[in-house]
């Protein structure tokens, strides 16, 4: 599967923000849980949200909780990311990231080897 994310842009502190990735490929999309990751300068790649192949279930890393909200269209091959509140530590390149295995724990979606798919990324710029 090919991922392009893409919605990033510069944003004030406390706005809104959604960031969109569309999944290309000969495999049907539903066949693959769905995640975001973010990379800030200087920091290591960490997990955001991740949502199950049927979208019913999902998992957020606790410093989005609350202000985040992870979404699919099956029919859109789409997966969402819908930022509230933003933070200026939410700055960095977020990713989009497939993974074969569906999601089953908070703790397994967040593990960076679990996806053999990944987009491109898109910069989240959040000003004070």
């Amino acid at each position: 599967v090919q991922l392009q994310a893409s919605g990033g842009g510069l944003v004030q502190a406390g706005g809104s923000l959604r960031l969109s990735c569309v999944a290309s490929g000969r495999r049907p999309f539903i066949t693959y849980a769905m995640s975001w990751f973010r990379q800030a300068p200087g920091k290591e790649r960490e997990f955001v949200a991740a949502i199950s192949r049927s979208g019913g279930t999902t998992y957020y890393a606790d410093s989005v909780k609350g202000r985040f909200a992870i979404s699919r269209d099956n029919v859109k091959t789409t997966v969402y990311l819908q930022m509230t509140n933003v933070k200026p530590e939410d700055t960095a390149v977020y990713y989009c990231a497939a993974s074969d295995r569906d999601a089953a724990s908070l703790q397994g979606m967040g593990v960076m080897a679990r996806y053999a798919y990944w987009g491109q990324g898109t910069l989240v710029t959040v000003s004070s």
